[in-house]
């Protein structure tokens, strides 16, 4: 599988630099126990099942460590791996690839582990017309990588930021006074922006369809609400679950026929992949 990382690469430089800079700071003290002149070949292996993600944020990494190190991957973003694989093999300086291990280690671990998650909830709902997505309960400054990892499991990502969609909850509603006011408002204000509004309720899912809201979230319906708003929308708009979704629950959800199902959980419920670098 080849997915293509669609992040500009000018951020992921700039994001690498300041992962190395926190890491080594002046200088990596240890490293200087190996001499100077030494070559090195390492090689990068899963201890688990994975899906890979982060190799762009790995090569940036060495390529800003020592330019001269060379890497060469046996396998692409978004494959799903046994346990044991050789990922990639590094040959350069032994200095420069004891300096990079643990940052690119780092970017690897965690996001393979947003993309393996998502793979998991992807299998979940195979079969079924509806598309699993992320939210904004990233990694701070790591949105976009985290959303690029989300994709790899081929999940779907919901708005980047605030700047790319319009997600009216309680909060702006009460403020505007009423959903039908921040529909109105919303509208004269970004027109051809999605307008997205939660409801809670029936009675507020039935406000977003007369104020004609492009999807509607259900914020912690059970499965029998579920069901009953599905018939009752009628394809007007597009139905989005949210709330008390895990891997249990998941497939049931996505039975009743909402068209989407937002979850916190593949970017802020991670648990990084156990790899290993080995030096020959």
């Amino acid at each position: 599988m080849t997915l293509r990382n669609t992040i500009p690469s000018d951020d992921i430089t700039s994001q690498v630099k300041l992962a190395l800079a926190e890491d080594i700071g002046q200088q990596d003290l240890t490293a200087d126990l190996i001499p100077a002149d030494s070559i090195a070949t390492a090689t990068i292996l899963n201890r688990e099942p994975a899906t890979l993600c982060g190799q762009d944020w790995v090569m940036e990494v060495f390529k800003q460590v020592d330019p001269i190190i060379s890497i060469t991957w046996h396998f692409n973003d978004g494959d799903q791996l046994e346990a044991d694989n050789l990922i990639c093999t590094l040959n350069g300086p032994a200095r420069s690839l004891l300096t990079g291990e643990r940052t690119a280690m780092n970017y690897l671990q965690t996001l393979s582990a947003t993309a393996t998650l998502s793979s998991v909830y992807a299998a979940q709902v195979a079969g079924i017309e509806v598309k699993v997505l992320d939210t904004r309960k990233t990694i701070p400054g790591f949105r976009l990588a985290q959303k690029y990892a989300v994709r790899c499991g081929d999940c779907h990502n919901h708005r980047i930021g605030l700047y790319d969609g319009i997600l009216i909850k309680e909060n702006h509603i009460n403020a505007a006074g009423s959903i039908a006011a921040a529909i109105t408002q919303a509208r004269a204000l970004h027109p051809g922006v999605t307008i997205e509004v939660e409801a809670e309720n029936f009675g507020e899912m039935d406000q977003a369809l007369a104020g004609q809201a492009d999807i509607i979230l259900l914020d912690n319906f059970d499965i029998a609400m579920l069901n009953q708003a599905v018939e009752r929308n009628q394809g007007q708009a597009l139905l989005e679950a949210s709330g008390n979704v895990n891997l249990t629950t998941v497939r049931a959800i996505a039975e009743t026929g909402v068209d989407r199902i937002s979850i916190g959980a593949l970017t802020k419920d991670i648990k990084a992949i156990d790899l290993s670098m080995r030096f020959k």
